[in-house]
């Protein structure tokens, strides 16, 4: 009965000291993630901006309208009816007023009369 008692008591601090050091190792990884993905939040979205900046009012057209429906053309409405219609669409397709401006444009430019 001796033995066992002073064995618990040899592995007690080595049982403390290694959830000590998995503890700290853990939350040094867990803050070391954290940082690079705050780091690295803003430079993508910079690029995805810059991308997205690039792109003309018939190719932000032809991405953004097919993904709910068949492409129409320009001709097949006139410049303020294409106005109406892109007010809705901005709102269901939650386009930002930047790629809306710029579709829009595209679709007044090539309307019919």
């Amino acid at each position: 009965m001796k033995r066992l008692s002073l064995f618990k008591w040899a592995r007690r601090p080595g049982a403390i000291l290694a959830l000590s050091a998995a503890t700290l190792y853990g939350a040094s990884v867990f803050c070391a993630v954290a940082a690079d993905t705050k780091a690295d939040k803003p430079a993508k979205a910079q690029k995805k901006a810059k991308k997205v900046s690039k792109l003309t009012g018939a190719e932000l057209y032809s991405i953004n309208c097919n993904r709910c429906h068949p492409e129409r053309y320009a001709t097949e409405f006139t410049a303020s009816q294409w106005k109406t219609l892109m007010t809705h669409m901005r709102v269901r397709a939650n386009l930002p007023a930047s790629q809306a401006k710029k579709i829009l444009k595209y679709l007044q430019e090539d309307s019919g009369s």
